[in-house]
């Protein structure tokens, strides 16, 4: 069917300004009248559908029906339209219902230009001959007695259309007349408007005219053409399938009216637009702005600057300067028909820095921008990484500080510090310079170090620098373990040894020390065990001539390792001297017993070595083990020496 037919063909149409393409209402049977008590289906098509999506909305004579489908069957006449989800109000299309016994009927849609057909129908058309159809009262040619005709290239014009015919009424024929038909055309396309970029353009600026329409949704594939003119010139090359025109540049001597036509190719239609006055001004030059590329006048060092300086209004020729401050000469000057002017500064350095302004002048008086400032940021250079520390060797403990300094380069910059490409923390310089970073030594942190600093124009690392720690954290550990140990030790030697001599001093005869504290007699006339070397008392061998009794014993103290095997220890042993064991020793009284003390040497046994390895292996582990000792008093048996 011709409905569907025209259904196929709906393309997406050409609105403009963002206003929603109009729905199209189509009938079904294709005819505008039709007898009373007939029906004929209404169809709502929107333009980028073949049909409506979602609810459709129904309106006769401008009030809204309750239906909401896109198909709805009428038998009452009137003006409708229709309106889907996604387009906008349809045009009007009338449809009759007729009670006469005679119709015209006209096809629909029907678009300027077309051509028409006309259908002269009876309600009994059988018996309905010698037809004759008319427009305006007048007879139309090649009209006789024919049950349809073509009404060629049709217009929207106020044209009355009827038919007459015979009607057989038994032995009678009568003559029946329709009611007149103004065939509801449609418009192909809008009357074009003239559209000009400025009514009021500056001398020497460029304007755009455009020749504005809009074609029929349902006739996608006319093709149309435009022409535009300055009072009765035209403009360009004439006719152009292209609605715009673009002028480089305007003068004064081209003010004047302004206006265009649209036509089909076929020449068929043609419509003109309204004409718009447009008056060239010639003003002097204002508003004059510099802009600098890269945006904000943020530049790295070997970049290349734009300065552009451009005026909001200037007629004719204007000149273009530009200056930094600081100096006398311009940085250059240009003299065109433009509104706007560049100059290139190419690879700009440190000392481009600074702030810039522009002048524009057209014979009048030279207008000055505002003043801009360029800053040149400088990439960071490669870094340089330094080590600090409390000796030339360092060891385990140290505490080392990594310095990365960077010679060039704009602040702030973020130093980061590595070891073996570990990140180890990173430091900021917000004014520029260097940066450190602090590291307490183990033995794990030997190896190489580097850094990079970084101030947002690309990183730049250092050369590596290696560092050796000299000890492991075990011996460390152990050798400050020892040392406290051993001041322990002192201490509580010292301490046994002066209560040891305060007691003595209690208990000997008077004579036996000089007046100064000191012996009477050479030290070579009596020696004690040596502190030096182990000792070699063996309890099985008493080198006292009586045992001693216990309660003449000193406290002993003992360094003991309770959860090692391997214990350190040392011992301290309280010995009283009687008639028996003085004899050798001159500075003690015969009749009195003297207090000698004994110191061990501090030594380790291993469990699992025997007798001759015990020396050596002590000396192999010395630096490697790592113990923890505390010093607890135990007091010495009497079968103890």
């Amino acid at each position: 069917m011709l409905l569907w037919l025209l259904l196929l063909i709906l393309t997406p149409g050409r609105e403009q300004s963002g206003v929603a393409p109009k729905a199209v209402l189509l009938l079904d049977p294709p005819w505008s009248t039709a007898f009373k008590g007939e029906k004929v289906a209404l169809i709502c098509s929107s333009i980028s559908h073949s049909l409506a999506q979602g609810d459709t909305y129904w309106y006769r004579d401008e009030k809204l029906l309750k239906v909401k489908h896109d198909k709805i069957q009428i038998t009452k006449p009137g003006n409708y339209q229709c309106k889907t989800r996604g387009s906008s109000l349809s045009d009007a299309v009338h449809v009759e219902f007729s009670p006469d016994w005679l119709i015209l009927q006209a096809l629909h849609p029907v678009f300027e230009g077309d051509n028409v057909i006309l259908r002269c129908q009876g309600k009994d058309n059988k018996n309905t001959h010698q037809k004759v159809y008319y427009k305006d009262g007048k007879q139309l040619p090649n009209s006789y007695n024919l049950d349809k005709i073509t009404v060629n290239s049709v217009s929207r014009d106020n044209s009355k259309y009827h038919c007459t015919a015979y009607r057989k009424f038994y032995i009678l024929d009568i003559v029946e007349t329709s009611k007149p038909l103004n065939i509801q055309v449609q418009e192909l396309f809008l009357h074009p408007v003239l559209r000009a970029s400025s009514s009021t353009p500056i001398e020497g600026s460029p304007m755009t005219l455009t020749c504005e329409t809009q074609l029929s949704p349902q006739r996608p594939d006319v093709q149309l053409q435009f022409s535009l003119f300055r009072d009765s010139q035209t403009l360009g090359l004439g006719w152009s399938r292209s609605p715009r025109l673009q002028i480089p540049a305007m003068w004064t001597e081209d003010s004047g009216s302004y206006w265009c036509e649209v036509e089909t190719v076929t020449h068929s239609i043609k419509k003109r637009s309204l004409r718009s006055q447009i008056r060239v001004q010639r003003v002097p030059v204002s508003n004059v702005n510099l802009e600098i590329r890269p945006t904000g006048g943020q530049l790295i060092e070997g970049e290349n600057m734009v300065l552009i300086c451009s005026v909001a209004q200037g007629s004719g020729t204007v000149t273009f300067s530009w200056h930094k401050e600081g100096r006398v000469r311009s940085l250059g000057r240009k003299t065109q028909c433009s509104l706007l002017a560049e100059l290139h500064v190419l690879t700009v350095k440190e000392s481009d820095a600074g702030r810039y302004y522009c002048a524009a002048d057209n014979v009048h008086s030279p207008i000055l921008s505002t003043w801009i400032r360029v800053t040149v940021r400088i990439p960071v250079s490669h870094p340089v990484l330094t080590f600090r520390a409390p000796r030339a060797h360092t060891v385990v403990g140290d505490l080392l500080e990594l310095h990365c300094e960077s010679l060039r380069g704009s602040p702030p910059i973020l130093y980061r510090f590595y070891h073996e490409d570990v990140t180890l923390g990173n430091s900021s310089a917000p004014s520029g310079g260097g940066a450190s970073f602090n590291l307490s030594l183990t033995a794990e942190h030997s190896g190489n170090y580097s850094c990079d600093a970084d101030n947002g124009l690309g990183a730049q690392h250092s050369h590596g620098v290696s560092l050796r720690v000299t000890g492991t954290s075990r011996n460390r550990t152990g050798l400050t373990a020892a040392g406290i140990t051993g001041l322990v030790l002192s201490i509580l030697v010292l301490a046994a040894a002066a209560a040891l001599l305060h007691y003595a001093r209690a208990r000997r005869k008077p004579g036996g020390l000089s007046a100064t504290g000191t012996s009477s007699h050479s030290p070579s006339e009596c020696q004690e065990p040596s502190s030096s070397r182990p000792s070699r008392i063996d309890p099985q061998e008493p080198t006292h001539s009586k045992p001693l009794a216990p309660m003449e014993l000193e406290p002993m103290y003992s360094n003991v390792n309770p959860g090692d095997s391997n214990p350190i220890y040392s011992q301290i042993w309280s010995i009283w001297h009687t008639k028996e064991n003085s004899a050798n020793c001159p500075m003690m009284h015969q009749e009195h017993e003297e207090l000698t003390v004994l110191y061990s040497e501090l030594k380790k046994t291993h469990p699992d070595d025997s007798a001759g390895e015990a020396t050596s292996r002590d000396r192999a582990h010395e630096e490697d083990d790592e113990e923890n000792y505390e010093n607890v008093p135990r007091v010495l048996l009497a079968s103890d020496h």
